[in-house]
């Protein structure tokens, strides 16, 4: 038998609940997406909640909602760091031990934050998949309570918060985008949206390494992926829930895929543009509009839903974002083993208005001929059109330009 639906009043009931615990989080405008999308563009800045994601919505209310005893046994918990730290937070506010199982790979500052909130922290498995499985063991032989990131109505109707708060802030809404990983979050907002505006479009965007909805949807049932890989860890979720997924099936317009580039160039967008610092599964929704994955009609609101994200990851996703956007390139140039010759190449980068962030030059490679270096570049430029200038300008001038291993 399906599950029952959860409805607007117990996402009402919630939203008491959580009075004076979490962040009403603001609604800011982005002009690039306005641009993008003809009409107005708002983003709901979900990343600036209490624990860094809209994570302590559902956990809080999940554990508001267990009896005295249940609570003092403590709970227990698996998450690739989001759901880790909402499940820490809300335990610490209401005095409940809690233990919290993360992938081996976790960032190490959502460990650290997990730490920080009060939780014991245990490192098992590859994937929050098989965190969730130890976790699950662990509960059934410590007693302690269960708490599923997505898949129960408690969390589900805590996160549809922010729908409420959403549809209070933008009245004239008439699409809102939302990431998925196991689809607590809009499984909870389009049960309040589609309550209190049907016409509302909501549209669901998943990783395409770790897209598990589309291929559920299709069957009609929750299917696994054999594998799945994304830079958007908080979303990386093998298998929809059987809770969620009667929602989504149910109450979302449409279920919309991005790849890790597009994902990539919004992140970058969100820095340079918006200033918001988002993490990767938390600019997804971003990701779709810049990338026009679907059509949609304005006024629309994308969630960013979490900002909890690795320095140094950021690094690596800074550089990526600006070679998937054309404006930093990484090549090799062949030329002659002559006196001036890198002096020239550079002066000729130079001309074209390029940056050389890098250089370094090869003599010695056994694939190179007698007389022949090769040099490594890395160049800033200011975009595709602009790259695509300069390598012209190189070839033109005879330099072999080599992209990833092959002529170009």
């Amino acid at each position: 038998m399906a599950p029952e639906l959860v409805a607007l009043h117990d996402i009402e009931a919630a939203r008491k609940l959580l009075d004076g615990v979490i962040r009403v989080t603001p609604l800011e405008p982005c002009r690039p997406l306005q641009a993008k999308l003809g009409g107005p563009a708002w983003l709901k800045c979900e990343h600036l909640q209490r624990a860094g994601s809209f994570k302590i919505r559902g956990a809080y209310v999940r554990i508001a909602r267990l009896s005295d005893t249940e609570r003092a046994r403590g709970v227990v918990a698996a998450s690739a760091g989001n759901h880790a730290q909402g499940v820490a937070l809300a335990a610490g506010l209401m005095n409940t031990d809690s233990t919290v199982f993360m992938p081996i790979g976790a960032p190490l500052p959502k460990i650290a934050a997990t730490k920080g909130y009060g939780a014991e922290v245990r490192l098992v498995g590859n994937t929050v998949d098989e965190s969730l499985a130890a976790a699950q063991e662990y509960a059934e032989a410590s007693g302690a309570v269960f708490i599923h990131p997505f898949d129960h109505p408690d969390v589900i109707a805590g996160q549809g918060t922010l729908a409420l708060e959403l549809l209070e802030q933008c009245p004239d809404v008439r699409t809102i985008v939302v990431g998925i990983g196991g689809g607590g979050l809009i499984a909870g907002v389009a049960v309040a949206v589609k309550a209190l505006r049907p016409d509302v479009r909501v549209i669901g965007v998943q990783a395409a390494g770790a897209a598990a909805f589309p291929a559920s949807l299709a069957a009609g049932r929750p299917v696994r992926l054999p594998t799945f890989a994304t830079i958007a860890d908080g979303i990386a979720v093998g298998c929809p829930g059987d809770v969620t997924f009667d929602h989504v099936s149910k109450l979302v317009d449409q279920v919309v895929t991005v790849t890790d580039e597009d994902i990539s160039r919004a992140l970058l967008m969100l820095m340079e543009r918006g200033k918001q610092v988002v993490e990767p599964a938390g600019a997804v929704a971003v990701a779709a509009l810049l990338a026009g994955v679907v059509p949609v009609v304005t006024p629309t609101v994308a969630v960013l839903s979490g900002g909890n994200i690795d320095p140094l990851l950021m690094l690596r996703l800074i550089e990526h974002g600006l070679a998937a956007a054309g404006r930093y390139l990484t090549f090799t140039v062949r030329c002659g083993d002559r006196p001036g010759q890198l002096a020239s190449l550079l002066g000729l980068i130079a001309e074209g208005g390029a940056n050389v962030v890098d250089v370094e030059h090869r003599r010695h490679d056994p694939r190179l001929r007698l007389g022949e270096v090769e040099v490594a570049l890395s160049v800033e430029t200011r975009g595709a059109e602009h790259s695509d200038r300069l390598v012209s300008a190189l070839r033109a001038a005879g330099y072999t330009v080599t992209f990833t291993g092959s002529l170009a």
